[in-house]
């Protein structure tokens, strides 16, 4: 059997976040940055062009997600124990245990995850980036999709989706 795929991973598919994890025992990590790096494949049926998707009309999808959680503290909304608040003053506070934080709405994203791990965020990336390559390129037939986030050099978490 025969399959092509497309990676993409340009120096500019990158993002700076600020984040704690939460470890199984409930302690947590002290508030803290990474740059990450975002890498993607797609595979997909060849077009009758002979590609999987032109470089040049998924390069900005990609960007897009990257420039979005660029310089935001991200917050895992579906923690059991972690809660926030948004204020009507455009404040966001987030309590874990004994820890306080209040940061500006502005600053704050709160993602459908459980804790900010790499995993997780390639998943959260990973499905959105889907949902939005699904509804730009609706004749692509993908049938796995690759989103790999380094946290560190030759630290990553990966998620993949396989038709």
């Amino acid at each position: 059997m025969e399959r092509w795929s497309i990676t993409i991973a340009k120096e500019y598919f990158k993002f700076s976040a600020a984040h704690f994890l939460i470890f199984p025992d409930g302690t947590s990590e002290r508030l803290h940055g990474h740059n990450y790096r975002v890498r993607c494949e797609v595979e997909a049926r060849l077009t009758r062009f002979g590609l999987v998707l032109d470089f040049t009309e998924i390069k900005p999808v990609v960007r897009a997600l990257c420039d979005e959680l660029d310089e935001h503290w991200l917050v895992p909304g579906e923690h059991s124990v972690l809660t926030y608040a948004q204020r009507a003053d455009g404040v966001t506070e987030v309590r874990y245990r004994e820890l306080y934080y209040a940061a500006p709405t502005s600053d704050v994203i709160v993602l459908p995850i459980n804790n900010t791990s790499s995993e997780n965020l390639a998943t959260w990336f990973g499905r959105e980036l889907h949902r939005r390559i699904a509804a730009r390129f609706a004749d692509l037939d993908m049938l796995r999709l690759r989103v790999s986030i380094d946290e560190t050099p030759g630290q990553a978490g990966v998620y993949m989706y396989e038709k």
